[in-house]
């Protein structure tokens, strides 16, 4: 049965007052009752530094948050902006002309444009409208879910795409030679040419009520390491020692989130980072994430170099399949 859609842009513009039920998180989740801590701030890396620095305080930084924000990559600032630009080009679209691009998460469908109303346990939605798709590899990419307006979005994608990459292949180095290993070891076990970059685009309109709603509720990412740009409205917040710390917006810094694979890959010294999005009453808040995944069929398990007497193995081996299978259903890894 087709179930009507509302869009939360729509509900934002609507000129609504007060949240919709569905949208009012439970007493212990909202943000007027969690907030974050003040005066700590998230680790902030520079790759300009010598490289053994850099080793070691992305190591440390990984270990110690699962999370921290890279700067001076190679990602130029005109590919960032670019990237934003037709990004919040496409979301000023007409709606009829967004919904030519829906998904339908129901059917396995995920590409394309959407609103997350998988409901949690409590029945709750997050404050957001997304659109999501595959980046890369070629062979997995289904250009006809890619929005032909603004005409520029294809181009400024792929250019983002080409500079990203060449970001994680160091990353993926950096966090091998922290592990002790060759700087080919974790790009190696995610599959080298097979690694797969995923774009999804956060769209948080304004909220009548930001107090008592998440954009998104607290979660680890699946992927492997996810790479985000945001614009200038904050919102993120990462779980760290037990208290909530948000994380301020730093212009054309990479926000580095470990995902579950490396977690697991790391046998569990990297810690995939625990994270929330809140969201604003007067602006909107939007922001460019790319999950960067093994192949589904790629096995996931910890790194044999990593496991001896003292560091036995603590998590299983599966495909990534299975695993996104579980996760998706909440059944136990």
């Amino acid at each position: 049965m087709e179930v009507e859609r509302v869009r939360v842009q729509s509900l934002a513009h609507g000129g609504l007052h007060e949240l919709p039920a569905q949208f009012i998180r439970p007493a212990s989740e909202r943000p007027e009752n969690s907030k974050a801590l003040d005066g700590v701030t998230v680790p902030v890396i520079s790759l300009s530094q010598p490289h053994d620095v850099v080793v070691d305080e992305i190591s440390r930084a990984c270990s110690e948050w699962g999370f921290f924000l890279l700067t001076d990559h190679d990602v130029s600032p005109a590919a960032i902006r670019r990237l934003k630009e037709v990004g919040e080009e496409f979301f000023n679209l007409p709606l009829k002309e967004k919904e030519s691009y829906a998904n339908d998460p129901s059917s396995g469908r995920f590409d394309g444009y959407g609103t997350k109303m998988t409901k949690n346990l409590d029945e709750k939605v997050e404050w957001v409208d997304y659109f999501f798709h595959v980046m890369y590899p070629p062979k997995k990419v289904n250009y006809d879910i890619w929005p032909k307006n603004p005409p520029s979005y294809r181009g400024a994608t792929e250019e983002y795409s080409r500079e990203l990459q060449q970001v994680t292949n160091k990353l993926l180095e950096l966090l091998s030679e922290g592990l002790g290993l060759e700087a080919k070891a974790l790009r190696s076990r995610l599959s080298d040419e097979e690694i797969e970059y995923e774009m999804k685009i956060n769209m948080y309109p304004p909220c009548p009520q930001p107090e008592l709603a998440l954009g998104v509720e607290p979660h680890t990412d699946m992927s492997a390491l996810t790479l985000l740009v945001p614009n200038d409205v904050p919102g993120l917040q990462v779980w760290k020692d037990g208290n909530w710390v948000a994380v301020n917006y730093l212009p054309n810094a990479l926000f580095v989130h470990v995902g579950d694979q490396v977690e697991v890959l790391s046998n569990g010294k990297y810690k995939s980072v625990l994270h929330r999005s809140l969201v604003d009453k007067e602006r909107t808040r939007m922001s460019w994430a790319v999950f960067v995944t093994p192949p589904h069929e790629a096995m996931i398990g910890p790194m044999p170099e990593l496991i001896n007497e003292e560091n036995p193995s603590k998590y299983s081996t599966k495909t990534y399949a299975e695993y996104r299978h579980r996760k998706f259903n909440k059944i136990p890894q």
